[in-house]
């Protein structure tokens, strides 16, 4: 299946214009263009998912955050 896409024109600083077509290569600098526009897009999405459990269960604390680093880094090194 075969994915549509639209045209549209874009306005930014000349600097990140042309690091944009610098680092495109061969897909253009519509796809670097597209690929930061999902990773915004995604996230806005965990910032919404975040503030909506912070609401419901309240903010994580920096212990909270220190222990899970503690975990995760321990299951990445097996």
């Amino acid at each position: 299946m075969t994915e549509t896409v639209r045209k549209y024109s874009t306005t930014m600083p000349r600097d990140v214009a042309e690091a944009a077509r610098a680092r495109s290569g061969l897909s253009g600098p519509s796809a670097c263009v597209a690929a930061a526009a999902a990773r915004q897009i995604e996230r806005d999405d965990l910032s919404d998912i975040i503030q909506a459990a912070e609401a419901e269960h309240g903010p994580v604390t920096d212990e909270e955050i220190h222990a899970l680093r503690g975990q995760l880094h321990h299951a990445c090194r097996g």
